[in-house]
């Protein structure tokens, strides 16, 4: 199912990016908003990739136990399938989602709802992650959030993997990521 846009009773619509590291508080926005725009009686949908099941599967979950019903899907397409008649969209993780997102926020937003994504910018090794460059690029609104550096205290934007894992995705929380700034991760860096 595609939505239409229909010319007479068009909306305006637009893509909000929310970008940063592990515990920088990107789903804590993203739920802020989502939560404003109900306030304002708009009619809202909220997705996260399946694979994302670490706290719940039927609602974004932030690390402070913030939450919001979600619906779980296993790829973007998913989304253009599920959404019903809304003015707002969330998207939460979006890091996980294949490169066919951007398509899909696109979509939306012409079809006049207002797209908000929330996700890591950064893989674990500092490399560009997932669909969220790309989206950063096209998004009208860009939020870069971020966290405190566990080893410093400066501002964070690098999640260091603390596990030898080196698969790309690795779910985890403070056992398996912390967050850094630029110099204590190059300091890492140098030391492996």
């Amino acid at each position: 199912m595609f939505l239409e846009v229909n010319s007479h009773d068009r909306r305006k619509g637009w893509i909000e990016v929310i970008s940063g590291s592990m515990f920088s508080g990107k789903t804590e926005e993203l739920i802020r908003r989502l939560k404003r725009a109900r306030i304002a009686r708009q009619r809202v949908e909220i997705f996260k990739p399946s694979v994302d099941a670490r706290y719940s599967e039927d609602s974004v979950v932030s690390h402070d136990e913030n939450s919001i019903p979600s619906v779980s899907v296993d790829r973007s397409a998913d989304i253009l399938l599920q959404v019903g008649t809304v003015d707002v969209v969330g998207i939460d993780e979006a890091q996980f989602f294949d490169d066919g997102l951007i398509d899909v926020c696109n979509h939306l937003a012409d079809a006049g709802i207002r797209v908000i994504v929330a996700g890591l910018d950064m893989d674990y090794r500092g490399k560009p992650f997932g669909p969220i460059p790309k989206l950063l690029a096209c998004a009208e609104y860009v939020t870069k959030v971020h966290a405190i550096c566990m080893r410093c205290g400066n501002l964070a934007h690098f999640s260091h993997r603390l596990t030898a894992s080196d698969q790309l995705v690795e779910l985890g929380e403070k056992d398996v990521y912390e967050p850094l700034c630029r110099d204590c991760y190059v300091e890492y860096k140098k030391s492996e």
